[in-house]
């Protein structure tokens, strides 16, 4: 059986909800960060954020401006991955090339199929997110909206 499912995401979820649920897609990857991201008019709003270091959660993460997001990839690809942005050409003139270093992204939809946010898994240093992984990241995306 595999412990990494998207059954086992949502048996977290229901058991424990959203917050939990995050935490326990992060215990998979190595990344320092997985968030939940809402859009909010021309801003993505951070509803939930998991940190490895339990520290305080930054400013600059509370909200990001659309436009500049790397989240924005995200929706309009499907997804969005990057294991090191300092060195990936999509993001050349980027303000947050290099600053949010990894970022692996998959837009959240409603179930009536508008767009609600994102979830991510990111950091500031460079981090391959394996593809079983990222598979995850999608399935649980799928899902997560009717918890939201």
């Amino acid at each position: 059986m595999n412990l990494r499912s998207v059954e086992a995401f949502l048996d977290v979820v229901r058991s424990s909800g959203v917050e939990e649920a995050l935490a326990w897609l992060n215990s998979g990857v190595p990344h320092r960060f997985s968030a939940i991201y809402r859009f909010e008019g021309a801003l993505l709003r951070n509803e939930f954020l998991f940190d490895k270091k339990n520290a305080a959660r930054p400013a600059y993460l509370l909200a990001v401006p659309f436009e500049v997001s790397f989240c924005r990839f995200a929706l309009r690809d499907g997804s969005f991955r990057t294991d090191n942005s300092a060195v990936d050409e999509r993001l050349l003139g980027h303000p947050y090339r290099g600053v949010v270093v990894s970022y692996h992204s998959v837009p959240v939809v409603t179930p009536e199929g508008d767009l609600w946010g994102t979830l991510s898994h990111f950091d500031t240093e460079a981090i391959h997110l394996d593809d079983e992984e990222f598979e995850l990241l999608k399935a649980a995306a799928q899902k997560l909206s009717a918890f939201l």
